[in-house]
């Protein structure tokens, strides 16, 4: 009896999946062999069940195909069937389709306007498949992380690594004749397949849920090799959030475009092998075949599939150019701005022999395409609240590194606030960018307070690219008295929109940020146009730039640059040129290691030095965000003069009649964080090294060297004469008194919440603080202890030496001998901070080095005495302020050093 329960089993599995299959004709073999052998009476009546099933499994497809031709059917890369009454959209996958690879993109059409939910941004790509198993179809993201190259590694990869089934699709219908699938496109895209719920809840900081009432399908087409596709998703949530740009912030609709494409292949592309000297984006795997002992790595560059029409020609034109489509969405006024910043990469592409490599064409008002379309590369323009930004991604081939798609997206805040009267900003742009620290990710490590500029995104640029440009234009207005709408005012915005569309190009063809790029040329030479108008302004534009203004007394020359620099086409000619082994050797990218090698061992040219995002801590002062030539400590101090005068001129009148107050406060704050960001850059001298990515084939001996002694020694004067001396910051009180708060408070304007005067002291506190912290903190000094054994006694700058410069600097009043002086306010403010500073490492409160703690016991052990002997010599007609200050300081050095005592 179990023998026969046994068999019937697996027969009814057997026949059960005949029918799901269509295998009538199997099927009915199956039962007559069954019969034979006197099968269960059971038997029969699950074959009449089934075979009821297949007969309405027929009658709906055939039910299905009289809907299908009265509706819409769209033929392409899939057949799409679109249902006017119902909405609902079909999907059609031939059996030759399945298991094949697709490619994904996935992009925000529309979004909010305001907390990172901006229109155009991308969502993801990815490799895509669809996989029957049994009676549904699979959605698989293809893992491409690991490779071999052998049956049996690949049998090995297959168990190891798993790809991603993001959905089990129901089959609604199977044709009988072709086999073809049909889907309800409703179960892949009517559900939150781009993950915009965590999403949402990460930036809205609120549950939002998708409405299917409220979601549904916009545009679709279907073309032969790619289908579009728009999905608009009502999101709802029952508390809502804090948004200002909806009207009611409980409910929201996104649009999201889908782009399912054929993957080119077999087309003669050839993968280029990267090389960490020249900075590409790259598509890396883990090769697992590979018998290299050093790395199992394989790295391509991401970049364009270009072919030179006359491969024997010296310069050429492409097959087929790379085009850029400016969105009939751009403004008129900016699109010649626009093509310019596309075009300006041509002069690369030539070095690397390719002749008007990128074409410019201009998107038709009545075009019948979608910018988001994988077959345009497009300059898109949108709108937000809270933002100013542009972004250049790509998507590329995650098999070979071949770039398929890029599109631009640029705010329009990015050059609305630069045409506003400078002097007329608004107070509510300046405070969202102190509160959101325009986007860029700080680390705060242990109690150190120290903080790192990572600028690991395009937003952290933009923002603070716009905060640069803006700052140009206000001294523009202030200091030669140019109006904001004179012609000069006019070129100034064309040439940042230029400089900044030809940034984000860059990145769409391959390029990574070199923060190298802008130390070319000497502080002299900045304003020579004969020079950055044939060599360029900066030896790369994918540097974070700030405005070039002329010091004072010199002839103001380019604002930004117009041309790409010497890195720049030396890059693309890595990156495009075709190497002659190619034809020789067979098409793999190993033969072209020797053409490649030769281009790369350029590199140790000093135009030529790269230097991206892991590479810009504070250890190299010439690889930094929004610093300018050869040597900053001159180019710093030339701005920070020109912010003094800026400051002059706004005490005299700067403001017309009739004009708010609260505007000459914008200004003034702007000219302050100007002033403190070019004080920064002195402080990355102390302790620094310059760092390049040298090969041992390279002609140069060292990978770091330490920045000589004299220019640490000059970079410790200039940051005492203009962060720390007690005339470091003297404003009159006319001016002080002027700096009024913003008088509107409604959605998008917010007045302060704290002081309604300007909190002088603090400001300037805030300020001397970050540079002082900055050049205590543990991983400078760690760094400045190294470079002693790293460099011939007496060359290096010493921790006992910047201990004591700094200490003599802040406590001139009481370590200089002479005539006691009243200690001024802000003075006072910055001795008490430099005593908290030492005292938390003296006490074990930072994790300061050993040496730098016992340094901090010395120098307090000094300023006591120098105290305890100020102290004797004040007259009756010194003020309280500083007798106090003095008195207390003393006190708390004393206990401080009796609770280390007895703490050991």
């Amino acid at each position: 009896m179990k023998y026969w329960i046994s068999k019937l089993a697996i027969f009814i599995v057997l026949l059960y999946n005949l029918f799901l299959s269509s295998d009538y004709a199997g099927a009915n073999q199956l039962l007559n062999d069954v019969q034979q052998v006197n099968a269960l009476p059971v038997v029969e009546n699950l074959v009449s069940t089934d075979n009821n099933l297949a007969k309405n499994r027929k009658q709906d497809f055939c039910r299905l195909n009289k809907v299908v031709k009265e509706i819409d059917k769209l033929e392409g890369l899939f057949t799409l069937y679109c249902t006017d009454n119902s909405g609902k959209i079909y999907l059609e996958i031939k059996p030759e389709q399945l298991n094949k690879d697709y490619l994904a993109i996935v992009t925000l059409e529309s979004g909010i306007g305001e907390r990172g939910i901006y229109s155009g941004l991308p969502l993801s790509d990815f490799l895509f498949y669809f996989q029957r198993v049994n009676n549904r179809l699979h959605f698989v993201v293809r893992n491409v992380k690991f490779r071999a190259e052998s049956k049996p590694e690949k049998r090995s990869l297959a168990r190891s690594f798993s790809d991603s089934v993001l959905y089990s699709l129901e089959i609604a219908n199977i044709d009988p004749q072709n086999e073809n699938i049909l889907i309800n496109l409703d179960e892949l895209l009517m559900q939150d397949f781009p993950g915009l719920t965590p999403f949402l809840k990460s930036s809205l900081q609120a549950d939002y849920r998708l409405d299917g009432r409220k979601s549904y399908f916009g545009e679709i087409n279907s073309f032969s090799e790619n289908v579009e596709i728009d999905s608009i998703y009502g999101f709802s949530s029952l508390e809502g959030s804090n948004l200002v740009t909806i009207p009611d912030s409980r409910a929201l609709t996104l649009k999201v475009h889908y782009s399912f494409s054929q993957l080119r292949e077999n087309n003669g592309y050839i993968p280029r092998l990267a090389d960490d000297r020249v900075g590409y984006f790259i598509t890396a795997f883990q090769d697992l075949s590979n018998n290299n002992p050093h790395e199992s790595f394989v790295r391509y560059i991401n970049r364009w599939h270009l072919e030179p029409s006359n491969p024997n020609a010296a310069l050429s034109p492409p097959k087929k150019p790379i085009v850029y489509w400016i969105e009939n969405a751009v403004p008129l006024e900016y699109r010649d701005a626009i093509r310019e910043g596309i075009l300006m990469w041509n002069k690369a592409f030539e070095k690397a022999g390719f002749q008007n490599a990128i074409e410019v064409q201009q998107m038709p008002d009545d075009a019948d395409w979608q910018p988001a379309d994988v077959h345009y590369n497009t300059i898109r323009w949108f709108n937000s609240l809270d933002e100013g930004f542009a972004r250049g991604p790509m998507r590329v081939n995650p098999f070979t590194g071949e770039i398929l798609d890029a599109d631009i997206i640029v705010d329009a805040n990015m050059v609305r606030s630069i045409q506003q009267e400078y002097h007329a900003l608004m107070e509510v742009n300046s405070s969202l960018a102190d509160k959101k620290s325009c986007r860029v990710f700080w680390r705060r490590q242990n109690a150190d307070a120290k903080n790192y500029l990572l600028p690991n995104s395009e937003f952290c640029y933009s923002m603070e690219s716009s905060n640069q440009a803006q700052m140009g234009a206000l001294a523009l207005s202030i200091l030669p008295n140019i109006t904001p709408i004179s012609e000069t005012m006019k070129e100034y915005v064309h040439q940042y929109l230029r400089s900044l569309i030809a940034h984000e190009v860059g990145h769409t063809l391959g390029l990574r940020h070199n923060f190298h790029g802008s130390t070319m040329l000497t502080p002299e030479e900045l304003n020579n146009t004969e020079i950055t108008h044939t060599k360029g302004l900066v030896g790369s534009v994918m540097d974070y730039l700030p405005v070039n203004i002329a010091p004072q007394g010199v002839q103001q020359g380019d604002y930004f640059p117009g041309v790409v620099g010497p890195y720049d086409e030396w890059a693309i000619e890595y990156g495009y040129k075709k190497s002659p082994s190619v034809e020789i050797e067979g098409i793999i990218p190993e033969s072209e290691k020797s053409f490649l090698e030769q281009i790369a061992l350029a590199s140790p040219q000093p135009e030529l030095s790269y230097a991206t995002d892991e590479d810009i801590w504070d250890i190299n002062p010439l690889a930094n965000v929004w610093d300018m030539s050869s040597d900053v400590l001159l180019y710093s101090q030339w701005q920070m003069d020109n912010a003094r005068v800026m400051w002059e001129r706004l005490d005299k009148g700067y403001l017309s009649k009739g004009e708010k107050y609260s505007n000459l406060r914008v200004s003034f704050n702007r000219v302050f964080k100007y002033y403190f960001r070019n004080a920064t850059l002195l402080s990355k001298y102390i302790g620094g090294q310059s760092f390049r990515r040298l090969h041992t084939s390279d002609d140069a001996s060292w990978t770091f060297v330490p920045v000589s002694l004299l220019k640490q020694r000059q970079a410790l004067t200039k940051l005492q004469e203009y962060v720390f001396a007690e005339d470091a910051f003297s404003f009159s009180p006319q001016l002080l008194n002027q700096l009024a708060p913003p008088h509107w408070e409604h959605w998008g304007s917010s007045v302060p919440n704290n002081r309604l005067d300007y909190p002088i002291h603090e400001n300037i506190l805030k300020f001397q603080s970050a540079v002082l912290r900055s050049l205590l903190d543990s991983d400078r000094l760690n760094r400045l202890q190294d470079i002693e054994l790293k460099t011939l006694p007496g060359q290096a700058l010493s921790i006992p030496e910047l201990f004591d410069t700094l200490q003599t600097g802040i406590w001139t009043e009481v370590l200089t001998p002479g005539e006691p002086k009243p200690i001024s306010s802000v003075r006072r403010s910055l001795q008490r901070e430099y005593l908290n500073i030492l005292l938390e490492m003296m006490l074990g409160t930072t994790n300061t080095p050993e040496d730098g703690r016992t340094l901090a016991w010395y120098e307090l052990r000094q300023l006591q005495k120098a105290i305890d002997v100020r102290l004797k010599q004040l007259t009756e007609s010194l003020d309280i302020y500083t007798l106090a200050h003095l008195e207390a300081s003393g006190d708390r050095i004393n206990k401080a050093l009796n609770a280390q005592l007895l703490s050991k």
